[in-house]
């Protein structure tokens, strides 16, 4: 018998021969390669800002919690809605998840004021969970000439679209907060975009904006070393971690807003999907890497699902439209 007959190939061999042929197989066929593709979870966002700081613990934890790979994927544009869009394009699609903050139920109310097509809707997404929930903060640099929010203000009344405040972008949720304050204080302050809140953070700290506002998690080890003063809190009190810093209220404005960051799936998953994808949520939100992430960047948890969420939702659309239209068209 040959020694070149299969037959008579040995058992070395024939794994050899085998794992050759898979290589093959697999560098002609890599989607095949790869049957449990990592799960995206989209934050739609530059790296730096909330829905960052929240989304890469809870991607750990859900990976842990699913058995799956979880990925974040930063798709900035749009204050958001350019990655809000991606996601809400993938119905029926398992491959992708999305951490929005509280804009996502703005954005389609700003496209109609613009006058143009919404970059998705609502009802393209399933939510999974709210996972946050954190009031903004007024922040300065440390160096600023403005001690308290009268000062600020005083200026700003004084000097009418002079004081610069940057935002995550253009009817994002740092925008809505400022409108929100300027409105009932009567100013004009000129709000600056940026594509996240990471870069319009940086853009206080580099001099391009006077003023900034942020969810205090993102602020306060720059606090701790000294870089920032925050000057209020949009909260219904005050924050533990800042006893000191008064809220809006207390200073005279009947202004509240808050950060919140909800997890969401694109809209046409099978029904067995959505619910491991709640449960998982539910243990990764719980759990001590997530909850001591979260606790060591000042960022209250605030978690909620079901029909409780759906009715929080609902309420904090209605109530951010209508600042939406507040503010009107602007580009």
């Amino acid at each position: 018998m040959s020694d070149q007959h299969p037959r008579g190939v040995d058992a070395r061999s024939r794994r050899q021969v085998f794992l050759s042929m898979a290589a093959a197989f697999l560098a002609s066929h890599p989607a095949r390669a790869f049957a449990q593709r990592p799960l995206n979870l989209v934050v739609p966002f530059a790296p730096g800002g909330i829905a960052d700081i929240t989304a890469r613990p809870l991607a750990i934890s859900l990976g842990k919690e699913l058995g799956e790979p979880v990925v974040v994927q930063n798709r900035a544009g749009g204050g958001g809605s350019v990655g809000m869009a991606q996601v809400a394009r993938l119905r029926g699609d398992s491959s992708a998840l999305l951490m929005a903050l509280s804009s996502i139920v703005v954005i389609p109310e700003a496209d109609k004021i613009l006058g143009r097509r919404p970059a998705y809707e609502l009802s393209q997404f399933s939510p999974i969970a709210l996972v946050t929930a954190d009031p903004t903060v007024l922040v300065v640099k440390a160096e600023s000439k403005w001690q308290r929010l009268e000062d600020l203000l005083r200026d700003a009344k004084a000097k009418p679209d002079e004081i610069t405040c940057s935002s995550s972008g253009l009817y994002g949720t740092t925008h809505l907060a400022q409108a929100m304050l300027w409105q009932s204080a009567k100013v004009d302050v000129r709000h600056i975009p940026y594509l996240g809140g990471g870069p319009s953070l940086t853009a206080l700290l580099s001099g391009e904006v006077d003023v900034t506002v942020q969810a205090p998690g993102t602020v306060a080890q720059l606090l701790k070393a000294g870089r920032v003063r925050l000057l209020a809190t949009w909260g219904a009190e005050r924050l533990a971690a800042f006893p000191d810093l008064p809220t809006l209220r207390e200073q005279g404005y009947d202004v509240e807003f808050y950060i919140w960051t909800a997890l969401y799936a694109p809209a046409g998953l099978p029904e067995n999907r959505l619910a491991k994808l709640r449960d998982a949520a539910q243990n990764a939100v719980n759990s001590r890497e997530f909850t001591a992430a979260m606790s060591a960047a000042n960022t209250p948890i605030r978690f909620m699902q079901g029909a409780k969420l759906e009715r929080y939702l609902d309420q904090e659309q209605r109530r951010l439209a209508a600042v939406v239209k507040k503010i009107g068209k602007v580009e």
